[in-house]
């Protein structure tokens, strides 16, 4: 029996490399212009690869015309051709591209929730989950203890009782 028929989970088809064959589906007819990132034929405004590898719009008859025409001499597009054509390639201006976008007061708004539901929960755990604290730390307790420590004279050469006075009874 045939092993595809007996395991059919350990099948897996021919798959070509997704760089070679798949990005032409995704670009459509728009027209590869260079290498791209990493190889890969797509389109992004970014400031650190400014060409991207294919243009941003397809080409239409309008936009065949224009290239047609900035073959020739460039003094003879108007203005809006030649925004048409910057158009064509690229989907936003760097200054377009790199205008902040107030992206930070959504991500400090929920920084603040995360917070304050933390704080709450930490709260909610003291007054609820925990145990109340041994009398061993209340301050009366401390400064017996201490007090003890100093009467036995723990660690007298660079420790605690090395900083009293026993003469005077106080720190030095």
């Amino acid at each position: 029996m045939n092993s595809v028929l007996k395991f059919p989970y350990i099948f897996k088809p021919n798959v070509q490399n997704i760089r070679t064959t798949y990005w032409y589906c995704r670009t459509g007819y728009r027209d590869v212009v260079g290498h791209g990132v990493n190889g890969i034929a797509g389109y992004k405004d970014d400031c650190h690869f400014p060409f991207p590898a294919v243009r941003f719009k397809e080409n239409t008859q309008d936009i065949c015309a224009l290239r047609e025409k900035e073959r020739c001499d460039w003094r003879m597009l108007c203005c809006e051709e030649k925004k048409a054509l910057y158009r064509a390639s690229f989907c936003q201006t760097f200054a377009e591209f790199q205008a902040p976008t107030g992206q930070w007061k959504f991500i400090m708004g929920w920084v603040f929730v995360v917070t304050s539901f933390t704080f709450w929960a930490a709260m909610f755990y003291h007054h609820y989950v925990y145990e109340p604290l041994p009398s061993t730390f209340s301050k009366e307790s401390q400064k017996a203890q201490l007090r003890r420590m100093l009467e036995l004279r723990v660690n007298p050469i660079d420790g605690i009782s090395s900083l009293w006075d026993y003469d005077n009874d106080k720190w030095l």
